[in-house]
């Protein structure tokens, strides 16, 4: 017998957070920590929702959440690639006793690593839905999303405690500068916009401005003149209602 998924009585949609007084002082890094953990953990609960009531043999809408699904782990799989390469070893830089800090990042690495490993596994039950189209396979996606999601807002809290401190006293703003120049992605324009918007909609307005005074010129005018656009018409139809802002 098919076990019967509680379904949510309403999608969760973003809304713009207002300023707070967090306890850790929010530097560009740290900033950006926050809206992208934020994002993330969003869109995965969001995810397991809209697949608990799609229907399980519809192609196209399979497609739809499952691609998103995709897109947000690699998202934090390549977040989680420039921390490793590019971020930790800043802050030892500019650590007065990088030993301190040693355990907490590699604790951070074990569990990243495991994180990882359970994202790719998200790809593998997202193509068993695509193929089987039954709803026992759509079922074990959204099972894996909720599972995702929990171990996202563990890791992520984790880090936002342990080791943002660490970069708000620590890592020089030239240093973040230096990351963010260094980094590399592999998502497409349309993807960069996308998640782009996905950051801006429920951040607060100073780190909506933050992020948008992050951009190149050229992407800020590519947000603005067709960016803006193709996000809203990829959220209406993935949520089946506008995003927050």
């Amino acid at each position: 017998m098919t076990a019967v998924l509680p379904r949510p009585t309403q999608l969760r949609i973003p809304t713009p957070r207002k300023p707070s007084e967090p306890t850790t002082r929010s530097t560009p890094a740290v900033a950006y920590q926050r809206v992208l953990h934020q994002t993330v953990r969003r869109e995965f609960r969001m995810l397991a929702g809209l697949a608990s009531w799609a229907p399980a043999d519809d192609a196209v809408r399979t497609g739809e959440i499952t691609r998103h699904a995709d897109l947000i782990a690699r998202v934090l799989m390549q977040h989680h690639a420039t921390e490793r390469e590019l971020l930790w070893p800043a802050l030892f830089r500019s650590l007065p006793d990088p030993e301190a800090a040693r355990d907490v990042v590699a604790t951070w690495t074990s569990r990243t690593a495991l994180l990882d490993h359970t994202l790719r596994d998200l790809s593998t039950v997202a193509r068993q839905w695509a193929v089987a189209e039954t709803a026992p396979a759509r079922d074990a996606f959204v099972r894996a999303c909720t599972r995702l999601a929990d171990a996202v807002e563990e890791a992520t809290r984790a880090e936002e405690r342990d080791l943002l401190p660490l970069l708000s006293e620590y890592l020089p703003d030239g240093e973040w500068a230096a990351v963010t120049r260094a980094a590399t992605t592999t998502l497409t324009g349309r993807e960069q916009m996308l998640v782009l918007g996905l950051a801006l909609e429920d951040a607060s307005a100073l780190d909506r401005a933050r992020l948008l005074a992050g951009l190149s010129p050229a992407a800020r005018t590519a947000w603005r003149v067709v960016g803006h656009r193709n996000f809203h018409a990829a959220v209406v139809r993935l949520r089946g209602a506008p995003p927050a802002a």
